[in-house]
């Protein structure tokens, strides 16, 4: 299917949006196509993570292309340093969040693309996320991604017809990096229908995972509060049940990142520990384990 602002039309309804912008390729062609759009209100916003020496000059750019189209634009910057992956996007996000509240947009947009979405599935299972890994990346209500359907190679089409500049970021190239091991040393191995075969896999796991957290969040509200868990309710869940509502419980009331090996440690501590023990669940979070009940604290309020 060819990248058109028809087709994206069709998946941006009209309203006002914050269109993150990194000044790559894939956010600058995005950028290109919802200016198109009538109806539609953009506010242009870059985050600098201030993790590499010549990210100063992104924000410039991309300042220089809303002033170029007339657009509103907002930006911060991170100061990270050398963190995490996952450190960066959080602020990232964190940052889009605040600006999407400051403008009163109805949601973010960002430009992942179906490549994003292979290399998502492939480092999650590494990961052993499970089921929930191989759905990720969708569009929600506040948070639309409307290049799914579209590979890398559509978007560096679309911009060599359109003529476009953008800035390329030297650490996408960087083995430092998981998901640029697996872009380049993983990915490039599988052969088109394997990807596809991931693909339907990943859509077909999205449905099932909705369903799954229709059922786990009617169950959870059967508990006593929003931050606390029937402890002997959840054990006598099956265990593969119990870890799905943990898990979905701890997503649902934390911002932490969840893994497999997180789910599996704190499951045995509900079903094994002490009365009155405590089991720590990462970035400033414990769940106190009582005789009855479990409960969600932040560390500083035990």
């Amino acid at each position: 299917m060819k990248l058109t602002a028809i087709n994206i039309g069709r998946r941006v309804a009209p309203g006002k949006y914050i269109v993150a912008v990194s000044g790559g390729i894939d956010s600058v062609v995005l950028l290109s196509v919802l200016v198109q759009l009538e109806g539609r209100e953009l506010v242009v916003a870059h985050f600098d993570h201030g993790m590499r020496p010549d990210s100063a000059e992104d924000e410039r750019f991309v300042a220089g292309l809303a002033a170029q189209k007339g657009l509103a634009f907002v930006s911060s910057a991170g100061k990270l340093g050398d963190v995490s992956e996952n450190t960066a996007r959080q602020a990232r996000y964190g940052f889009l969040r605040d600006a999407m509240t400051q403008y009163r947009a109805q949601a973010i947009i960002t430009a992942h693309h179906q490549d994003d979405v292979l290399e998502t599935i492939v480092f999650n299972l590494q990961r052993g996320t499970g089921s929930k890994g191989l759905s990720s990346l969708r569009s929600s209500e506040t948070l639309l991604r409307p290049l799914l359907e579209y590979r890398k190679q559509d978007l560096l089409d679309y911009a060599q017809r359109n003529y476009l500049i953008w800035r390329e970021d030297q650490t996408n190239a960087s083995p430092k990096y998981a998901r640029n091991r697996v872009r380049h040393q993983i990915l490039t191995k599988f052969s088109e229908a394997e990807k596809a075969s991931l693909l339907q896999l990943s859509k077909t796991a999205s449905k099932l995972n909705a369903k799954i957290s229709h059922l786990v969040k009617d169950y959870l509200t059967t508990q006593p509060s929003e931050i606390t868990l029937h402890r002997e309710q959840y054990r006598a869940l099956p265990e593969s049940v119990a870890r799905e509502v943990l898990a979905q419980w701890l997503r649902s009331q934390t911002e932490v990142e969840i893994s497999r090996a997180m789910i599996v440690r704190l499951d045995e501590a509900i079903r094994q520990g002490q009365n009155n023990s405590l089991a720590d669940v990462a970035r400033g979070w414990s769940l106190h384990i009582q005789r009855d009940q479990i409960l969600l604290q932040r560390n500083r309020d035990l």
